[in-house]
């Protein structure tokens, strides 16, 4: 099998870790590591503590500390966040050892060498009041591309730009707010990105095929604009010391040294291992598959800065006749969790901490709902009432009440495992088909980072299993005919074992817990993927199950007593007219998903919405005559639309991820033509385009025969 390489983005050590880090990065490596393993694969997970942006800087003055101080206690709060959380690297490591200062050193000496890096003079800001020079991050202002107010000098959050603060209207020092930043000469050494390009966009050609949209498109856009020579340099006192005598005021900057973190830690974890050359396994090794995790901001620096340093240093390595290293496989990038409609931020107080949550609830339980609504292909929201649902409704109502009802029945009126029965017994051969689609179906949604179907599958299977023990009924077979009732029961725990290997990518203690309560040998994390159709301990003698999960009470939801709607998040304009619960069709044997419960509408909170009402909406059907990229916005399209006696109007609709501009033109769609028009990243949106939504699959809401355009719904 070939080796499987898993770098996680680096969180800055300036703060606990809280859940949009989780969703974003964090969970979705530790199920692909999980699974990954399982299927065979040799495999190591690296990252760390981010500790020498500034970031920490920023904190440590704040608070006057000294930076290291400041590293330190939040490395250690990540790696206890992590573990309360279940998830597990190889190593978690900082950005403050001497191994990865030695090969950042190493690094920047040979780009030099060869011509990649060079010393420029630039523009720097400059804060009179403070008497020095500003990071990057020490910079706020009005981003030039979006208008966002609140841009950092190295990067806009709200378009994804990356900036340099000369770039930012009115720029202002965060150390003393209200003084006027000057720029002045300094001397710093610039990465040659430019030289770059081609061999880049070869790099690209091969590899993106398999990648996010929104990992191409950022990366196409930037080198459709061509990419910039960036300084890899700042004046700063806390880094990585540059190893050139004349430069002790300045350090090698965060967004080149901590990239090679993904090198470095894994130098890190050979020597640890006491196998000092065994990171070579992962990193020359052609065959290795190399995935990177990251939620979509840091997009660039991993599709094209990352690659762009490893190619440059390959070449240093090719001269001293050492193999090339490998470059990144695919970049699974999430968009971002948010929070009442708001990015999770740190900075800006917008957060769920993940003790505070792991404090009042169970880890599979946060874990499963992060599953469910990961934010792969676009931003989610965490809601409390939906948390609540999730975890009652799915995790409890569904897979935890069918492993312990079979448990129980089984463990109460046989004791033990039943004998299999005879090979032509048709529950058994539907069960043993079942776990085989499932299994398969997983296996492609896993193998290709699809993570909300994978679980999605698992969660269809398991209420398949609901449906079989209901139609079978075991508990009357149980005095009716005791031997179709072994029989039934057997083929139950079939469904039982398979579920505790299917779970334990995603959620590792109630998959333990299950695999256990069967009796099988050894911890279900050391089993194989294809133990889920392996056959059963018969005779083991079954002990009473515990429950898998624990019912949350409503009391408990942070939000009970609150306005109706006070964590409901912004409805996108192009967002779904409808949803659906699951993310694609079911297998024919399947049972209906779970249906999702509807939200409180209406200022009464009944749920209801009167015809009057409804009959404010003005629903039309418009044709789709053109579709352009949003010039501000990798994920939306503007689209001009034909609304018949209406005229044209122009929509702005987060359909990118979703459907090529070919798919669009021409089509009719249901449009909502009398909605306040809005600004969206300063192109205006006269309306909204319906669209149903299905969790990662989202389709357009189209008339069933030809009708003219403006004509009415009702």
């Amino acid at each position: 099998m070939n080796p499987v390489y898993i770098g996680v983005a680096w969180p800055y050590a300036n703060g606990g870790l809280h859940l949009g880090h989780v969703a974003g990065s964090l969970l979705p490596p530790d199920i692909f590591r999980r699974y990954s393993r399982m299927t065979g694969h040799p495999v190591l997970m690296v990252s760390g503590s981010d500790c020498h942006g500034t970031p920490i800087l920023l904190k440590a003055e704040a608070e006057g500390k000294d930076p290291a101080d400041v590293v330190e206690h939040f490395h250690q709060d990540h790696t206890e966040a992590l573990r309360r959380l279940d998830v597990g690297f190889d190593l978690f490591t900082k950005t403050t050892t001497d191994n990865h200062l030695a090969w950042v050193q190493q690094v920047f000496l040979d780009l030099l060498e060869l011509g990649y890096i060079e010393t420029r003079t630039q523009k720097a800001p400059y804060d009179p009041k403070a008497g020095r020079f500003l990071p990057d991050r020490y910079v706020e202002g009005t981003c030039p591309h979006c208008g966002t107010e609140g841009a950092r000098g190295d990067q806009c959050d709200a378009c994804g730009k990356t900036l340099d603060p000369q770039e930012l209207k009115d720029p202002r020092s965060k150390l003393n707010p209200e003084t006027e930043i000057a720029f002045r000469d300094t001397d710093h050494f610039f990465f040659l990105l430019s030289k770059l390009q081609p061999k880049l966009e070869r790099y690209v050609a091969k590899e993106s095929g398999h990648w996010r949209a929104n990992a191409v498109n950022f990366t196409q856009n930037w080198l459709r604009e061509g990419l910039q020579d960036r300084a890899i340099t700042r004046d700063l006192g806390w880094g990585v010391p540059i190893p050139l005598e004349g430069y002790d005021d300045k350090r090698i900057y965060v967004w080149f040294e901590a990239v090679c973190g993904y090198l470095t830690a894994s130098v890190e974890w050979a020597g640890r291992q006491g196998r000092p050359e065994a990171w070579q396994d992962f990193w020359t090794d052609p065959a290795t598959r190399a995935y990177y995790f990251l939620g979509k901001d840091n997009i660039p620096f991993h599709t094209i800065i990352w690659p762009a340093i490893l190619i440059a240093f390959n070449e240093a390595r090719a001269g001293r006749g050492e193999p090339p290293l490998v470059l990144p496989f695919d970049v699974p990038a999430n968009e971002f969790l948010n929070l009442a409609g708001k990015q999770f931020s740190k900075s800006r107080g917008i957060s769920i901490g993940v003790h505070d949550v792991l404090d009042r609830f169970e880890s599979d339980a946060v874990r499963y709902y992060l599953a469910v609504n990961m934010p792969e292909h676009r931003d989610t929201d965490w809601t409390w009432d939906d948390f609540f649902a999730k975890v009652n409704d799915e995790l409890v109502g569904i897979i935890g009440n069918l492993v312990h009802r079979t448990l129980s029945l089984a463990q109460k009126n046989l004791g033990e495992i039943p004998a299999a029965p005879p090979g032509d017994d048709v529950l058994d051969a539907r069960v043993r088909a079942a776990i085989e689609a499932c299994s398969t179906d997983m296996a492609g949604h896993l193998d290709r980072v699809e993570l909300k179907r994978g679980i999605r599958r698992l969660l269809e299977f398991a209420g398949w299993g609901n449906q079989a023990m209901q139609e079978t009924a075991p508990w009357k077979l149980l005095k009716e005919d005791p031997g179709r009732a072994r029989a039934a029961l057997h083929s139950l725990l079939r469904i039982v074992k398979a579920l505790a290997v299917f779970m334990a990518p995603y959620l590792p203690k109630a998959a333990e817990n299950t695999w256990s309560m069967m009796g099988e040998a050894g911890s279900v994390h050391d089993a194989a993927w294809r133990d889920a159709s392996a056959p059963l301990r018969t005779g083991h003698r079954l002990a009473a199950p515990a429950a898998l999960f624990r019912k949350l009470d409503p009391k408990e939801n942070p939000t009970a007593g609150a306005s109706p709607g006070a964590e409901a998040g912004a409805a996108g304009r192009a967002g779904a007219g409808a949803e659906a619960s699951a993310a694609g069709p079911p297998s024919p044997d399947a049972p209906p998903g779970p249906a999702r419960k509807a939200a409180p509408a209406g200022s009464d909170g009944n749920g209801f919405v009167t015809i009057d009402d409804f009959a404010r909406v003005q629903l039309r059907l418009a044709v789709v005559r053109s579709v352009e990229p949003h010039p501000k916005a990798d994920r939306l399209y503007v689209l001009r639309l034909d609304v018949g006696e209406l005229g044209e109007r122009q929509v702005v609709a987060g359909l990118k991820a979703y459907y090529a501009p070919e798919e669009l033109v021409g089509k009719t769609v249901a449009f909502v033509a009398n909605l306040q028009p809005a600004d969206l990243r300063g192109v205006e949106s006269q309306g909204m385009i319906l669209a149903a939504d299905a969790g990662d699959d989202v389709a357009v809401l189209t008339p069933q025969r030809p009708l003219p355009a403006g004509s009415r719904i009702r």
